[in-house]
This record gives C-alpha cells, structure tokens and sequence, in this order.
C-alpha cells in the first residue's frame, strides 16, 4: 500500500500528526508512506524512519507574492508526484484538501464539513469521517487514520509511544550542563497573547535550582531571551537552531517550559518532560497530557474555533504552580 499524507504546516501540528506513522508502520510495514509539506517545515520530518519521500509546496510564497503563475506551478508539481492507493488530508484547509485532490489517488480522505474549521475543505474528498473538531488534536489524527486503513490504535497506544522525531546527529551543545538540571525555556509563540510574561520567566529562573537554555527563532525572540538571562546567571541564550539542532537539543534536556508552541510540543514528542501553557488556546485540544507532559491552563474559557488574540488570561498563571510541577517531574527523573 501506498499513502501520501498532506499536513503542510505548522511545526506544531506536523509533529501532532507524526504520531501516527508508528501506529501505520505497526500495522502495514511494507506500506509506503510519502508526506506533503510547506517546505519551511521539511527539517523536522527528513530523518524520519517511517516516511519515504517529502514533497514540498512553497504556498506561502504564492501567498506573499500573489503570483497565479507561482500557484499554477506548484499545483502542477504536486499533479506530477505519482499515484497513491490513499491520500489522507490531515490539515482539513481548503489549501490542503486541494492539494489532496490534485494527488492521483483512488482514495482522498478527509474530516466531513461538520468536523472542519474550513467546512468547504471536505468537498474535495471522495470519502470523509467525523468528529468534533473541539476533540483532542492528536485524537483526532489517530481516528482519522484509524478509519481510513482500518486499524485499531488504543488511549495505551498513544501514551506508550515510541519517540518519533529524529535528527541527523546528537548535536553537542556547550551551553547544557552535565553538573545539574537542564531546562529549555520557549518564551514566545506565534502571537502575543499567547507567550507567558517575561518577567515570569526570569523569576522562573531565580526561583528554580537549574540551568536554563533560552530558544529563539527570530530577532524579536532574541531580544527576549537575552532580557532573560542579563537577570539570571542561570540562563544561556542559544545561538539560531536549525530544526534539525532544535530536535537534538530538546532531546537532551530534563525539561522543557513554554507556550503553546512548535518546540514545546516536540517535548511531548521525544518522550521528554515539558510543561506547556496555555491562556488564549485549548489545552484540552493542543496537546497530549501525560505523566511527564503536563499542562497548566489560564481560567479563561477558551472556544476552538475561533482564537481570541486579545484574551491575555495566561498571565495569571500562578508562577508557583509551574515551579511546584517543574520540581516534581525533575524529581521523578531518573
């Protein structure tokens, strides 16, 4: 069997949706899997074991330039990829479930239009499932698969799962200490109302008996991490990762703190404690809590389908709560 999965973007949800190539692999191990990208987020699925080939699409160019010619071009390189058994559209955009469509197939499988944000999405798919969009994110990814190959994947499963994100080599990092604790600290997120204070975090780090790294990823984040560590003689900034070096950094951490994030979720998908928090998006449907991956949640009531970025609940997050959860799942490493 054949299968191309098309999840284009966001780093977040990419790596939601790499859960489910062990679960396919477990069950069809000869199956081909191939995955449609935004080529901006190929680093964190090259090395992975379980995918055979990426296509990239480059939307977002078309998007900044406007270009019908750019779209037709890459519309046309995705008719060209070859033939599928199944496509699957874990996005449920209408973007996606085109580029779905246009992919030779016998199959094209996507979420029904009561299940989308994008309801019109669906019309592309010749065969759909349903479910709450309001459910769990990485649940919902599981069913959909589930369904379409005719598969069992149990709430075990998920919790037992095998580490799935892979790098090209362990980096080695200067910064991380082999003397006592290392935290990664992921201040910032795609919008504001999003990032937990600043001034939080650097009490955070005084408060905390630990060595802390500070991700960025752009001149703005940077700015912020060097404000936390010019307070703390416990913080390193890191040097601009690669995805590739972000997946080997995380990787060899004790525990990761941040928003609701790209690099904070993969965390959950290394095996590695995290603490994630939530004010203006459903921590409830973001991640997957466990044992070592916790959440802590604002108060404020959240509505999946549409994200209020004015809502700057996650501020009152109690920095007490995050360093009490931060000491117990250090104490419990081994």
């Amino acid at each position: 069997m054949k299968i191309a999965i098309v999840k284009l973007s966001a780093l977040g949800d990419i790596i939601h949706a790499m859960v489910v190539l062990q679960f396919i692999k477990k069950h069809h191990p000869e199956t081909v899997i191939d995955w449609v990208v935004e080529e901006g987020f190929k680093g964190v699925l090259e090395h992975s074991t379980h995918i055979s080939r990426i296509h990239t699409v480059n939307l977002r160019v078309v998007k900044q330039k406007k270009s019908p010619f750019l779209l037709f071009k890459e519309l046309r390189k995705i008719r060209l990829i070859g033939a599928y058994d199944i496509v699957i559209d874990m996005q449920g955009l209408l973007k996606s479930a085109l580029i779905a469509r246009l992919i030779p197939s016998e199959t094209t499988l996507g979420f029904d239009n009561n299940s989308l944000r994008e309801s019109l999405a669906s019309i592309f798919y010749n065969q759909t499932f349903s479910m709450d969009y309001a459910q769990n994110v990485i649940e919902r990814n599981i069913a959909l698969i589930s369904h379409g190959l005719q598969i069992s994947i149990t709430q075990d499963d998920i919790r037992n799962k095998g580490s799935f994100l892979c790098s090209s080599q362990q980096h080695s990092f200067n910064e991380l200490s082999k003397t006592t604790h290392n935290i990664a600290l992921i201040p910032r997120a795609s919008f504001q109302s999003k990032c937990y204070p600043v001034e939080k975090f650097v009490q955070l780090t005084t408060q905390l008996d630990a060595n802390f790294l500070v991700v960025w990823g752009n001149e703005a984040e940077k700015t912020v991490a060097e404000n936390i560590k010019a307070s703390s003689p416990n913080v390193h900034v890191m040097s601009k990762l690669s995805l590739d070096e972000l997946i080997s950094l995380i990787s060899q951490v004790d525990l990761v703190i941040g928003s609701d994030t790209g690099p904070t979720h993969m965390a959950w998908a290394l095996n590695i404690p995290s603490i994630t928090l939530f004010g203006p998006t459903p921590g409830y449907r973001n991640t997957y809590a466990t044992d070592i991956n916790r959440i802590i949640e604002s108060e404020t009531i959240v509505n999946p389908y549409k994200v209020n970025k004015n809502d700057f609940s996650i501020k009152n997050i109690k920095l007490s709560d995050i360093i009490k959860m931060s000491q117990d799942l250090l104490r419990a490493k081994p």
